[in-house]
């Protein structure tokens, strides 16, 4: 599949998406959506991908949803769609299912504005460094809509319902600085440093770990967030380190250890 609104780029185990609109701040459109599937299903395939980074060309994250379109943008009926809701999923719902299932870590790098979902796709992401120039906003409540995204099941879990509800029920668009101490990024750099920062990450997760260990250990933290009880964790851990502990990566990881070396795994 070749790309409209995203760039793909993968050099020695790290890809690079780039949302591609900048001179519509990437705003969110269709063939975003579908491109994005494309190329998460594509990494997903490529054992060559150790670690994945999402970021936006030019000034902007992502500005949401493309609303060219008017006051009907949001409106199935007026387009002529389905209101069935089996058959009219919302679009950013798809994305963020997407990036859940993963099985490569994946990072945002909120180099500028990242509102509705541009900043809800990000949700289901595992890490999310931010620019000091990023401003990130929940407006949906302004637009006279919910939040999308499975946001609401996504952005409680991350920085607690109290802070949810603050930002959701407001709509406020607030700067970097507010998001790194409401907890939604672990951290905020300078714009030329924002990459470099998401690449170090990236390259310590490709050059020193196993990558069907990270990859478990990405759903057992996920799928974790729901488990009724810590049994339910003991026993996924429990397969895990059963099924792991008969491959050449455990054997390579405790030969490296002893050794006193890094770890040689395969696909790094």
């Amino acid at each position: 599949m070749s790309y409209e609104h995203i760039a793909y780029e993968a050099t020695d185990g790290v890809l690079t998406i780039t949302l591609d609109r900048p001179e519509q701040l990437n705003a969110f459109t269709g063939t975003m959506l579908k491109e994005l599937i494309d190329a998460f299903d594509r990494a997903d395939s490529d054992d060559a991908v150790r670690a994945i980074i999402v970021t936006g060309r030019g000034r902007g994250f992502c500005a949401g949803a493309d609303l060219s379109g008017g006051p009907d943008t949001v409106n199935a009926s007026s387009r002529g769609r389905t209101t069935d809701i089996q058959q009219n999923r919302d679009g950013g719902g798809q994305l963020t299912l997407r990036i859940f299932e993963l099985k490569k870590p994946i990072i945002a790098a909120i180099n500028g504005p990242a509102v509705g979902v541009g900043i809800t796709m990000t949700l289901a992401m595992d890490v999310r460094l931010a620019s000091e120039n990023a401003r990130m906003g929940f407006v949906f409540a302004k637009r006279g809509i919910v939040p999308e995204a499975c946001s609401s099941w996504f952005l409680p879990r991350i920085v607690g319902i109290s802070q949810a509800m603050e930002w959701v029920s407001t709509g406020r668009v607030f700067d970097a600085s507010e998001a790194l101490a409401g907890r939604l990024v672990k951290a905020v750099h300078a714009p030329g440093d924002l990459l470099p920062a998401a690449n170090r990450l990236a390259r310590e997760i490709a050059d020193n770990t196993a990558p069907v260990s990270v990859a478990l250990c990405r759903q057992l933290m996920w799928r974790g967030l729901v488990a009724d009880h810590p049994m339910e964790a003991h026993m996924a851990d429990s397969r895990g380190i059963l099924l792991m502990g008969q491959s050449a990566d455990v054997r390579e990881g405790v030969a490296s250890f002893i050794e006193k070396r890094k770890p040689v795994n395969k696909n790094r």
